[in-house]
Parts: structure tokens; sequence; C-alpha cells
């Protein structure tokens, strides 16, 4: 959830760039560090965000539920089992799963369903987390996301009977769970924002109904998460938020009340951030472990040009993988977690041209 207000600018020397971010976070204020900051600063060859993964339970179900709204197509689906390959990536032995693949206008939507995940119960991400709360869904404002979602039984966590306007600048909110309990958010919208990314009007002349934006990411300490992403992808947020009693947020995250501190990262120049939060009120809980690769809920991959380089360099940086990079044929990946113990992957295409790789994906 991004919120778009009269930001207060500052020029930042990037020496110290991430200590002011930090310094920030307690100032009560929206600080715009650098707007133009994105992955494409970062020396590294990290590239963006390939995909958004999720873990179900049900794969039939919610497969259909998001296919059916998002007007996504699928790409790829497959049963697997008697892989080593799939045994280390996922550091589980004898693992089986069934992975389908959707494609969005700007990244992959990948769901997977684990054999021995069958009969552990689901439960619903709380809005103040710990971990990946959610990912986003964008739409005009006139074929609304949030109508969609709404008519195909998603259960609105929002505190209203519509999106919700956080500033009167032409983009509402809302959040809603699905079948399964996984959150995601919704934004719809006016012609004015669309028209600032070129990409989001074509995307809507070539037919699609909406595409999706961001990870989020909740953790106990912002402070330390921030400079972690910061010193791992090695580019700077270009935003940090504190936000106190709003209450339009805080009917969106469906919440009598709101106090939280947040920081952007902009993974293109065209619609992809991570986001993170800290929640005052109601209090972000520390985590009690770190969240299993196979574990229900969501995961993502930064899709890199060299994996190999790239897991030396995070490994020299203190970044825990659950294995080497592992070739699964279309692409080498790699599992880690972050110092909160949320779940993301590299990803490399053998491939450079492949239509899934982000030069294609994100055009």
């Amino acid at each position: 959830m991004k919120h778009k207000g009269s930001p207060t600018r500052m020029t930042i020397p990037r020496v110290s760039a991430v200590a002011c971010a930090c310094l920030a976070l307690t100032a009560r204020a929206e600080i715009e560090i650098d707007p133009d900051a994105t992955i494409h600063d970062s020396p590294t060859t990290l590239m963006g965000v390939n995909h958004i993964g999720l873990s179900v339970k049900d794969l039939e179900r919610t497969l259909d539920f998001y296919k059916s709204v998002s007007g996504f197509e699928l790409v790829f689906r497959q049963s697997v089992r008697n892989s080593a390959a799939a045994d280390q990536l996922f550091g589980v032995e004898d693992v089986v799963y069934e992975i389908a693949v959707l494609e969005a206008p700007n990244m992959l939507f990948e769901f997977i369903e684990f054999e021995h995940n069958a009969n552990l119960p689901m439960k619903r991400m709380p809005v103040n987390g710990p971990g990946m709360t959610h990912t986003c869904f964008q739409s005009t404002s006139n074929d609304s996301a949030y109508e969609k979602f709404g008519d195909a039984g998603a259960a609105m966590l929002s505190y209203s009977n519509q999106p919700i306007d956080l500033g009167g600048y032409g983009v509402t909110y809302a959040y809603g769970y699905d079948p399964e309990g996984n959150m995601f958010e919704m934004e719809q919208l006016d012609p004015g924002p669309l028209a600032q990314v070129e990409a989001k009007v074509r995307w809507v002349d070539e037919g699609y109904s909406m595409w999706m934006t961001q990870v989020a990411v909740v953790t106990h300490d912002i402070e330390r998460l921030t400079k972690w992403y910061s010193d791992v992808m090695a580019f700077m947020p270009y935003r940090v938020g504190d936000y106190e009693g709003h209450p339009r947020m805080a009917q969106v995250a469906g919440e009598p009340y709101l106090s939280l501190l947040a920081s952007w990262f902009r993974m293109d120049s065209l619609a992809k951030t991570i986001e993170l939060w800290q929640y005052r009120d109601p209090i972000t809980p520390e985590p009690t472990g770190k969240k299993g690769v196979t574990d229900f809920g969501y995961t993502y991959s930064i899709e890199v040009g060299d994996i190999a380089a790239e897991y030396n360099r995070m490994r020299s940086l203190g970044v825990e993988f659950v294995s080497e990079p592992v070739d699964m044929g279309e692409y080498h990946q790699v599992y880690a977690h972050d110092i909160d113990g949320n779940v993301f992957a590299l990803r490399q295409w053998h491939d450079p041209n492949s239509q899934f790789s982000l030069p294609n994906l994100e055009q």
C-alpha cells in the first residue's frame, strides 16, 4: 500500500543515506530519499522481481480463483516427484509437488501445492504480520479489481463496502483474503495516475485488466530490515514514512487505529516495489523462527544476471541459503532467508531472451 501525499523532500548524501533513512523513521513525516532510486542503481547483477510464489493447500481451487479474476494466462503446469534437483532446491527429501504459473503483464505468479502439506491447517495472515503479508493487484478504476475479487468471493478485510480513497489523488485501496486466507491488496487507478506510467496504459490497451506491483513484508524492526535490504541489494529505498492515526489507512487495514512505519524499494522503473512495514499499533510481533521454504504463504524471487556471483556475494554478507544454486531445467534458482527469516529466491534464466525473463516481462 503506497501512500501518496505532499512529502517533505530532502537532499541526502548517498554516503549517509541508510543512517538518514533510519533516523527519518522516527521523524513523523514522509521523506523522499531519492525519488528516482531504482534497482538499476545497484552495481550488482540484480534485475528485479521475477515472480511471486504462493504455497497453497488446494492448487486447483486457488489457481481457479486467481485465474478467473485476473485473466492472467496459465503458461506452465507440472507435477514433480523423484527429482534430486527439487529435493536440493527446497531442502526436503523426496519432495512431491505440483506447480502452476500464471503470467501477468509484468511478472509471474507461481502456485505450488506440496504433498507433505496436505494435512496441515491453514490460517489467515494478520495484517500486522510478521512476514510477507501480501502482494498487490492494480487495475483501472472503471474496471475495478476490487469488484472482480469481491464477485469471486474474496473476504474483504478493509472496513468498507468499497475501496478506500486515502487522499484524493486518484487511487483507491483495499485488502482482502483469497479462499485459503492469503492476504492481497487491490489498488484502483483513475486516468491521471494510470497515465503516469506509459506501460500501464499499454497493458490496458493490450487487454489486461490488472497487473501485479509489490512484495510487502511486515517486520518488528524496520530500521534493521531496511538496512539489510539496502546492504544486500546495494541500493537505497526511495521513500520512508511514519504514519500515526490516519483514519483511512486504518480502514484499509481493517483496524480501529493505525500507527506504522514504512520504507519502499523500487524494483523497476514501471510498477514494482518491495515495501517494508512495521506496525506500532497493532504491534508487529517478533518472528518466532524462520519461515520454511515450503510453508503455506508467500515467497518471491529476484532475477539475476549471474547467480553464482550473487550467491557468493550475498553469502559474504551473511545471507543464509538453503542450498547452492540448482539447475531446474530452464533456470537456476536458490532459496534464502532475509534477516527476519522470510523466504526469497534468486533466479537466473538459462536463455536471457526467455519470454519469462524480466527484459521481456517488463516491456
